[in-house]
């Protein structure tokens, strides 16, 4: 079962910076091409990034390169093709820090189109 909350889920369409820094898990707003719009202070924590280094930048190639591939971003480009992507998985990132384990689950705002990734720390 996802960690995501309700109140989170609810609010995809017009989720606000301070309600996702708020958050105990990490907020990853990108385009359909895997854009940064915005991320959150508990991504920027696990991560080592800031949001103003972070935003404008290709999440799956430049900011977290290690999930450049099948698995990770392979499951993104398949839910945006189907304009339906709503995948639950564990996963290890390996990029800038030592592996860590992490909750990942990856949905699609149907009204407004935008995408999200939600990362949780094991």
């Amino acid at each position: 079962m996802s960690f995501v909350t309700a109140e989170i889920d609810s609010k995809l369409g017009a989720l606000s910076r301070d309600d996702a820094d708020l958050a105990d898990f990490g907020i990853v707003k990108v385009d359909d091409e895997g854009k940064i719009e915005l991320y959150n202070k508990y991504e920027a924590e696990l991560a080592g990034v800031t949001p103003a280094a972070a935003e404008g930048r290709n999440f799956f190639t430049e900011i977290a390169p290690c999930t450049n591939n099948k698995l990770f971003f392979g499951r993104f480009q398949n839910g945006v093709a189907a304009g339906e992507l709503d995948a639950e998985f564990n996963y290890t990132f390996t990029y800038k820090l030592r592996p860590t384990n992490v909750g990942i689950h990856m949905k699609r705002d149907k009204a407004t189109g935008s995408n999200w990734i939600f990362v949780k720390k094991k």
